[in-house]
């Protein structure tokens, strides 16, 4: 039997895509294997957010030759999209940006019949939603449903645009499907995500994120829980539906980049530090004690010490549950890239380890607050004989005494770990 292996790197919508090429080749009669193993056939899905996402991609696809130097090497995703035939050098037999997936099998083996490399990249400007599927999330106890590819904001560091296309949306039926596919597999929770998951909806008629989010409450799933938001979709009428929905996890990842408004107009984000503020603010009156999370880009061009430090400071009075900080890396092609007032990488780094130290102490605040309360523990693997690890709902790990993976369990937090909580399970 022929064997594949798949490498993914970067986002979720990624390991959606991986999720369904995979069984796209399991269908074809492949077996799937380790990317640490010895393959027939190698699947690295890339990404190309960040130079260091260029490095592990490319890093991924030499490691897999070490391998195995006579396997069939498939580069897919973003970084594929961007470079296409480039990447043919560096002894890829396929080449597959993010609109050809599907076909990801045909492909290769039509490649490998006629003795070519094959870049198959094609314009994603205006295409219709790639009608990918799964029904199963390798090695996860939650599965990523994706529900919304591409995005047209164009932040002016941001590439994903150029590399994943316009606005396209699910539609509500066809998320459902798949719902209750995972359900049946038995999956208690599903993450919703997409490149730009408060843009679903603008391309179909009368639909909206809400519809998505009705359409995955089937029997059998316990949790829903949202990828990352804009503030902008925090309005009072989202937040009142949202409460009408009992399965979302109050969870909420609001993306800010910067807490400073002068920095903010330079990315050409659409909010204000302010309307940042308001719309935590709103969201904490309706779900208390939930989960803010963000992300954080530290020395964008132009950013002086005074715009850092109003960063900080904002992010001290926000008091995110988790932060996700980048120092920024520079873009061929986007504007940013080109700006005037480039910040040495030195200070764009020791930024990103004082707002890393900061999101540290948030975090364990956050996770402290839990001591003595019961949560739901969605357990998902074992930690010796009697333990077992999980997610509340807030997403904050917890080690807890009883429960076996896949099981949701109600836990009496104990204390606070260096990951997050410790609890012991009640009886069910």
């Amino acid at each position: 039997m022929r064997s594949v292996a798949f490498h993914t790197l970067g986002c979720k919508v990624n390991q959606y895509d991986s999720q369904a090429m995979l069984e796209l080749f399991e269908q074809a009669g492949y077996e799937v294997r380790p990317f640490s193993d010895v393959a027939d056939v190698y699947v690295v899905n890339t990404c190309t957010v960040t130079g260091t996402g260029d490095k592990k991609s490319l890093n991924a696809v030499r490691r897999a030759l070490r391998q195995n130097p006579a396997a069939q090497v498939v580069i897919a995703g973003c970084l594929a999209q961007r470079d296409g035939e480039k990447l043919l050098a560096t002894g890829a037999r396929l080449v597959i940006g993010n609109a050809r997936r599907g076909e990801v099998v045909s492909l290769l083996e039509e490649a490998v019949e006629k003795g070519q490399q094959v870049a198959a990249v094609s314009d994603i400007l205006r295409v219709p939603y790639e009608p990918l599927s799964i029904s199963r999330h390798e090695g996860h106890t939650r599965a990523v449903l994706k529900i919304q590819e591409g995005c047209d904001r164009y932040c002016t560091y941001c590439i994903i645009p150029s590399v994943r296309g316009g606005i396209r949306s699910r539609r509500p039926e066809e998320i459902r499907q798949e719902a209750q596919r995972l359900a049946d597999a038995g999956f208690a929770e599903l993450v919703l995500t997409g490149i730009h998951l408060t843009s679903y909806g603008r391309d179909l008629s009368g639909a909206s994120l809400i519809d998505a989010i009705r359409a995955c409450d089937v029997p059998g799933v316990k949790r829903i829980r949202l990828g990352s938001l804009e503030p902008v979709i925090v309005t009072e009428g989202f937040i009142a539906d949202l409460r009408r929905e009992s399965k979302v996890c109050p969870q909420f990842h609001l993306a800010l980049q910067s807490g400073c408004d002068t920095v903010l107009r330079r990315m050409r984000r659409r909010y204000t530090a302010s309307e940042f503020r308001q719309a935590a603010d709103a969201l904490r009156r309706a779900f208390p004690h939930c989960a803010l999370t963000t992300d954080v880009i530290t020395g964008f061009p132009g950013e002086m010490e005074q715009e850092f430090e109003e960063t900080v400071a904002f992010c001290r009075a926000i008091s995110f549950a988790r932060m996700h900080v980048f120092p920024y890396s520079a873009r061929q092609g986007t504007p940013a890239a080109v700006m005037p007032g480039q910040v040495p990488r030195a200070i764009r780094e020791e930024r990103a380890r004082r707002l890393i130290a900061l999101g540290a102490e948030s975090a364990r605040a956050y996770h402290a607050s839990f001591v003595g309360q019961t949560v739901e523990v969605l357990c998902e693997e074992m930690e010796g004989e009697d333990a077992c690890r999980g997610y509340t709902a807030e997403y904050v790990p917890c080690l807890t005494a009883g429960g076996r993976p896949g099981e949701v369990r109600r836990v009496t937090v104990t204390g606070v770990t260096e990951e997050g909580l410790a609890g012991i399970a009640l009886p069910q």
